[in-house]
């Protein structure tokens, strides 16, 4: 792998520690991944954040490398485990670490965006040009609506890269890698959010290559069901990238039954106490469909709304928050329903979402059961 002479004084620690440590992160995946250089990057988005994915050991490395470490290109950062601003009942050690860990992040240089949506919340660079991002569904979004060119980093990789500036030169960052070679045929008529979350879910399952083809059927689809097909893709497996060109190389079908097997291994009650919606966070787009579906009802259980703060904000303006919080809904900034404190076993035997993401998250790493179900059914069945 060719480095220039910057970056060998980098990786032999000329610059810094903190800087050499990078270096060597970023070497040993380029080695792994075949790449023959580094490139810069303009964008960084950080995982990582929640306290409850990386623990006490990732709380103690953000603080120590954070003494000295500093980002070179703008960073933004996932949710974390809850709404700093709002009374909760989490444990004192729960806040005090992700304090910790937010502290940690603001110390190096990031921007406190808190959300899995930044595509959405900043201006974009021109399409082409390369990004470096870990959260799997904004990584998916950014290859594939708008031409960014990222592969699916790990929290580690994407540290790297902001305090470097730079990434491997790998994978879907090189042009021939983003032509799909497998295609997904759609076997069955696709209405919701939800029946593009579950087609995403099983292509990411299916499918080892890095980007795949769902055909003219994902053609001017809403953001929605956009954002819902992504988050599902980058959960279920490696493929970080989606497309609409047809080929007529290998083909993997999507009909009922592989709908309903993949159904059954998410949907794991009937139903539950809680309503949980936004993993992804919630967008304008999305709060202004749910509160067109809300005119006139109040839920009937528990409701929470995840967004990124900004777009609360907007929603404040715009009257939409009121709406919702009107009809019995919580809405919480800065977190999501993915690993959230929030939604545990204990305080809930099940979870009611329209989210294959937060499904998948919610069964496996927070025990909770999980009822899935679109949205205009769980309008449908709790309100009044």
């Amino acid at each position: 792998m060719h480095l220039t002479r910057d970056e060998e004084d980098g990786l032999d620690g000329k610059n810094g520690s903190p800087i050499s440590t990078a270096y060597k992160i970023l070497l040993s995946i380029g080695k792994a991944t075949n790449a023959e250089r580094l490139i810069p990057v303009e964008w960084v988005h950080l995982s990582g954040v929640n306290y409850n994915t990386i623990g006490d050991a990732g709380a103690e490395f953000l603080t120590r490398y954070s003494q000295e470490a500093r980002f070179v290109v703008p960073t933004t950062i996932n949710p974390m485990g809850y709404d700093s601003n709002r009374q909760n009942d989490l444990s004192d050690n729960f806040q005090k670490q992700q304090g910790k860990i937010v502290r940690a992040y603001e110390k190096m240089g990031s921007i406190p965006s808190f959300s899995c949506i930044p595509y959405e919340l900043f201006e974009l660079p021109e399409k082409g040009h390369n990004v470096s991002f870990a959260e799997s569904s904004a990584a998916v979004m950014v290859n594939s609506v708008f031409d960014l060119h990222t592969n699916k980093e790990s929290s580690l990789s994407a540290l790297a890269s902001a305090i470097t500036g730079k990434a491997p030169y790998s994978d879907l960052r090189i042009d021939s890698t983003r032509n799909p070679k497998i295609s997904i045929s759609i076997d069955k008529e696709l209405k919701t959010e939800l029946d593009y979350g579950l087609l995403g879910y099983f292509a990411g399952k299916s499918v080892k290559e890095s980007c795949v083809s769902f055909g003219s059927t994902i053609s001017n689809i809403d953001m929605y069901k956009t954002k819902s097909l992504a988050a599902a893709l980058g959960t279920s497996g490696a493929c970080g990238m989606f497309s609409n060109k047809d080929i007529h190389d290998e083909t993997i079908t999507f009909g009922k039954e592989e709908e309903k097997s993949t159904i059954d291994e998410l949907n794991t009650t009937d139903s539950g106490d809680v309503i949980a919606l936004g993993s992804p966070q919630l967008g304008m787009y999305e709060l202004e469909q749910l509160c067109k579906l809300m005119v006139g009802k109040k839920f009937s259980k528990k409701c929470m709304i995840f967004c990124a703060r900004p777009t609360y904000e907007k929603s404040c303006k715009s009257g939409m928050a009121e709406i919702l919080e009107k009809a019995g809904a919580n809405i919480i900034c800065d977190a999501c329903t993915c690993l959230s404190p929030l939604l545990t076993r204990e305080e809930y035997d099940g979870v009611i979402t329209n989210s294959v993401k937060a499904a998948h998250y919610l069964n496996k790493s927070n025990g909770v059961s999980v009822c899935l179900k679109d949205l205009k059914s769980i309008i449908r069945d709790y309100t009044k």
